[in-house]
């Protein structure tokens, strides 16, 4: 016995591990003479976890980046979306069926990926994109970071010439 704890999350990174498997099939299949495909990239699951019961992660790919989610997250809908709270805030997801994955949920992130010059920026940007979909709204940080950067220009120092560079 190695004394190592189970991994709580291990069953939602097999499951992101499948979708990206689904989505490699399908981009070789079918994507990858599209103009929509950015070759710089691959396919890629990020930061698959459990949430409120069920999965969530990203899923990068050379013509989109999502936040998925198995359907089953959907049980009492029939329609072709269905908002999904999180901490930063409820979130629309579309439904789709996605080859042998069945139905999923989805929320576009990026589409087309041209932005993105490497796989390398491509998942800092998935990876700080699912940080902040876990930071509750009203957290200290969430708040400092809707704060302006600089003060609100005031008519009065505008005029004053206070707000203008002083040169030597």
């Amino acid at each position: 016995m190695t004394g190592r704890t189970p991994d709580p999350d291990a069953d939602a990174v097999a499951w992101g591990e499948l979708l990206a498997g689904t989505y490699r099939e399908i981009g070789e299949r079918a994507m990858r003479d599209l103009p929509i495909y950015n070759d710089a990239l691959g396919v890629e699951a990020v930061g698959f976890r459990r949430f409120n019961g069920t999965i969530v992660g990203i899923m990068v790919t050379p013509w989109f980046m999502n936040v998925v989610m198995p359907g089953s997250a959907a049980r009492e809908t029939s329609g072709t979306s269905i908002r999904i709270g999180f901490p930063a805030g409820d979130i629309e997801f579309t439904l789709s069926e996605v080859g042998q994955m069945g139905r999923i949920a989805s929320c576009s992130l990026f589409s087309p990926m041209f932005q993105f010059a490497d796989m390398a920026a491509a998942l800092a940007t998935a990876e700080a994109a699912l940080a902040e979909l876990m930071l509750p709204a009203d957290s200290e940080e969430a708040v400092r970071r809707r704060e302006p950067a600089t003060t609100p220009i005031d008519r009065r120092n505008f005029l004053r010439g206070t707000l203008t560079e002083r040169r030597g």
